[in-house]
């Protein structure tokens, strides 16, 4: 019996921290990324599990990536999944592999990410921010919003001499 529980007690965790790892901290049964509709963007974007915001960077698609380093990660986290993940929602995903191994979600090949800045359900200050590309929200059937839109845009920021490397 004893065996029986601690065996069960080592599943129970081992699911746990896949789902960690998957970026999860909601119900196994929650989609990884589903769509809300943003009333500043007056549209519908993706979201994650925890409501934030989805973005992808323009010049990054089919398996090019700008966001590497260490300034540009730490204002911008991958949405990762564990490798094998299928990642599931209510939009078409799919996956790439980042320079560094992990698993990134993509969306009609953009890779995706939240914004640090983003700090509730709803956020989108990283709409419009300019570096060595345009971040933008990741829409679901309307264009997506102006890049000329107002809000955080690249103000306060000024340029980062390129991410990559």
């Amino acid at each position: 019996m004893r065996t029986t529980m601690r065996a069960a007690a080592w599943t129970t965790a081992i699911v746990s921290g896949l789902a960690l790892l998957a970026g999860t901290g909601a119900a196994a049964g929650t989609p990884l990324v589903r769509t809300a509709q943003n009333a500043k963007l007056q549209t519908k974007v993706l979201i994650n599990r925890s409501g934030r915001t989805l973005y992808h960077l323009s010049v990054e698609h089919k398996g090019h990536f700008i966001c590497t380093n260490a300034t540009c990660l730490g204002l911008w986290h991958p949405l990762v999944v564990a490798k094998g993940t299928k990642p599931t929602g209510s939009v078409s995903l799919g996956t790439v592999v980042r320079p560094d191994g992990r698993i990134q979600v993509t969306y009609k090949g953009g890779p995706l990410y939240t914004f640090a800045e983003d700090t509730k359900r709803g956020d989108v200050k990283g709409e419009g921010f300019r570096d060595v590309g345009v971040w933008h929200a990741a829409t679901v059937g309307a264009a997506a919003a102006s890049s000329s839109s107002s809000g955080s845009g690249s103000s306060g920021y000024g340029g980062y001499g390129g991410y990559g490397g």
